[in-house]
């Protein structure tokens, strides 16, 4: 089994934006010694407790720090910029880290209504347009634009000697038609979704169109994972992620809480029901409990991948989670 990294960077309770900044650098450090094949960096805008709104910036920090880990956004909102740009960054990228970058392709707006507009003032009005902003931005990687095309005059500069490989990210079925009508890789965040995505894989799988680059599909699926020792740890380091959506949710909160912030706003028995309900979308648990639920999810998605995002007030408990898989899994 694959594994690889998806990282919110998330802002600890008591903590800062760059002690969150700086704990992303250490786990994708950690990340490579332990084999993950990739780490994917998420943006997001005014957006309580997460810290990373660009992930270029970050990507060359850690591109810097590490040596073969592929990197990547997961993902670059692309209905708040312009093609050109988002294909000039990302070969920038490419061209100091050869061979290492993945340019994940995202339409959410990753933050509120007044932050998008901020960004790209009409906000859904791009979003309409993400197929055709998309289609340009792969015009621009591979530097093929048709001959009476005005952008074929131009050029996503540097241009490096191996592209960025384009993800469309996702958790929809315009996403995975996306993907598959233009031939490009495909990463579903099931810890997003509500909605059937192995049915949504498998239509791209059957749909996918292969391209020059690309010529079978290729998949990610993104969960959720908290993982320790025993399952009851397991669960104890899970109630400060479930407190601290329930905040956001509200309007309330800032970073994640503390463990006995947690326990102290629950009762054992709402802790208890609490977990129940959210391991219907987080896998918490031992480390075999987990490998046995991402075996399981494995084989109904047929996927190449899975990619782990954990959340824990402890950036050290985050890091232990991730050790633990790749312990009992990676090396299996």
């Amino acid at each position: 089994m694959k594994l690889s990294i998806l990282d919110q960077s998330p802002i600890s309770s008591g903590k800062s934006a760059q002690d969150a900044l700086q704990a992303s650098m250490d786990l994708a450090k950690e990340g490579e010694k332990l084999g993950y094949i990739r780490y994917w960096i998420a943006e997001h805008h005014n957006f309580s407790g997460l810290s990373c709104s660009a992930p270029e910036v970050m990507l060359s920090y850690i591109g810097a720090n590490t040596e073969k880990i592929r990197l990547g956004a997961g993902a670059v909102l692309l209905p708040h910029y312009k093609p050109y740009r988002v294909a000039e960054t990302y070969n920038m990228l490419a061209t100091l880290f050869p061979d290492r970058i993945d340019l994940g392709i995202g339409r959410a707006p990753g933050g509120s209504a007044e932050a998008s507009i901020a960004l790209s003032d009409n906000y859904l009005e791009n979003v309409r347009k993400v197929p055709d902003y998309t289609k340009q931005l792969l015009h621009f990687l591979h530097n093929d634009f048709p001959n009476d095309d005005m952008f074929s005059k131009i050029q996503a500069a540097p241009v490096p000697e191996i592209s960025p490989v384009p993800w469309i990210l996702g958790t929809s079925q315009k996403s995975a038609d996306l993907a598959a009508e233009l031939g490009t890789a495909y990463a579903f965040g099931h810890f997003m979704s509500d909605k059937p995505g192995h049915e949504i894989v498998a239509s791209y799988q059957k749909s996918f169109q292969p391209k020059s680059l690309l010529k079978t599909a290729k998949t990610i699926v993104a969960v959720s994972v908290i993982c320790a020792e025993t399952t009851e740890r397991a669960e104890e380091l899970a109630l400060p992620g479930i407190l601290w959506r329930k905040q956001n949710v509200a309007g309330e909160g800032s970073g994640v809480p503390t463990l006995e912030e947690a326990q102290s706003s629950f009762s054992i028995e709402e802790q208890k029901q609490l977990i129940l309900e959210a391991k219907r979308k987080i896998m918490i648990g031992t480390p075999q409990e987990v490998k046995k639920e991402l075996q399981r999810l494995q084989e109904i998605y047929h996927t190449d991948e899975i990619m782990i995002v954990t959340i824990t007030h402890s950036y050290e408990d985050r890091k232990k989670s991730y050790e633990l898989l790749a312990k009992h899994v990676l090396s299996t």
